[in-house]
């Protein structure tokens, strides 16, 4: 069975050391790492890779460390709640919300490794696989490649593949994945989980809908951070496609807002676990036997997971008094936390370069991406 993945599968430990090896030859790989860890010497850094015989042992001994250093200088701390709601030792498939291309997952498996547990396989779009020695490393990380932009036919063949490789991946080897809501990142935070996602998770089953997705412990997870270091970036993107409808981003382009979502300062980060949702699937395949409501409940009770879960901070509350041109929470924040984001806002914003830049909708766009969290846990809290 696992040779229909070798194409989008992470790599075994059998092949960890000749992959690292492939790695250490690499002179821009060898850079960033030189980047990462300016006090080593490059023979020492290829000494290490050398070493590893295992992906837990690259995450823990070469990743973790550079993990530790971005929770100390670019966070006030990490959190990972929830861990009661779930069985160390089981599998789940666990969807989240999209922030960030790369720290999503990261921090997680860091927040896994410190609970002693296994980290995640990741699910990573091809997009993102810029120079082929980003293939290996993501894939010696634990990484598994989405095939994006094909053709009809081919989304097919690829969307069924994967999908027995995720079922594959949870019941026959134990292990969790970790897989984001939709494709790409919720530009302005307002976060809702994808259609054809669920459709995929249940290609390879043999059961009905709801008993395909319960065999993958699906368990919704949010992320909060309290700042995103690339909403400006996120802001720039929305007025380039607003002037220009054919408007793409460039690799370069992905590059920067991977650069600038790992080095920016994130403030305070929270992931939250809800517990799996088997229940609640058994209860919606009583409510409806139509597959595509089913579908749509279901996308719906993942969505109603994250957005009671996330942590308001107070730019969130400003934001959002700020955006309806109200005071309903202003009793939550002071004025010297209000003038502090203000001052946030048009610092993020004078760091964008753009023609006919267009500071008001900039403005508008920063305003909804950090009130859109606040809005939707509202609006969760009431549909409760």
């Amino acid at each position: 069975m696992e040779n229909n993945f070798d194409e989008i599968r992470c790599f075994n430990n059998e092949e960890v050391h000749g992959v690292l090896e492939r790695l250490s030859n690499e002179k821009q790989f060898m850079k960033v790492l030189s980047t990462i860890y300016p006090l080593l010497p490059k023979e020492i850094i290829k000494q290490r890779l050398m070493s590893f015989h295992s992906n837990y042992e690259f995450q823990k001994e070469l990743v973790y460390p550079f993990l530790q250093y971005l929770e100390a200088n670019m966070t006030t701390g990490i959190k990972l709640n929830g861990l009661a709601k779930i069985d160390k030792s089981a599998a789940y498939l666990y969807i989240s919300n999209h922030r960030d291309i790369i720290l999503d997952s990261a921090l997680l498996c860091k927040k896994l490794i410190e609970n002693e547990m296994d980290t995640v396989e990741i699910a990573i779009g091809d997009n993102l696989l810029i120079f082929p020695w980003i293939e290996d490393l993501v894939r010696v990380n634990k990484s598994f490649i989405v095939k994006r932009g094909l053709s009809a036919r081919h989304i097919l063949e690829s969307s069924q593949r994967l999908s027995a490789y995720i079922a594959y991946t949870i019941a026959d080897k134990n292990q969790s994945i970790w897989i984001a809501q939709r494709e790409g990142r919720a530009k302005d935070s307002n976060d809702r989980t994808q259609e054809s996602l669920l459709k995929m998770f249940n290609m390879a089953g043999r059961e009905s809908f709801t008993e395909n997705l319960m065999k993958l412990n699906i368990c919704p997870l949010c992320i909060s951070y309290e700042y995103d270091p690339c909403d400006f970036l996120k802001a720039k993107e929305f007025q380039q496609k607003r002037d220009n409808p054919d408007f793409q981003k460039t690799p370069q382009d992905d590059l920067l807002n991977m650069e600038t979502g790992v080095m920016g300062y994130k403030g305070a980060v929270v992931y939250e676990l809800s517990g799996v949702i088997n229940e609640e699937l058994k209860t919606i395949s009583t409510q409806t036997s139509h597959r595509s409501e089913q579908i749509t409940l279901v996308a719906e009770l993942i969505d109603h997971r994250i957005h009671e879960s996330y942590t308001i901070f107070p730019i969130n509350k400003i934001a959002y008094d700020l955006l309806n041109e109200g005071d309903r929470f202003a009793l939550e924040y002071s004025r010297i936390e209000k003038q502090e984001v203000e001052r946030y806002f048009s610092r993020q914003i004078a760091k964008i370069e753009i023609e006919n830049k267009d500071v008001e909708y900039l403005r508008l766009k920063m305003l909804e991406m950090y009130a859109n969290p606040l809005i939707n846990k509202l609006n969760a809290n009431i549909s409760h």
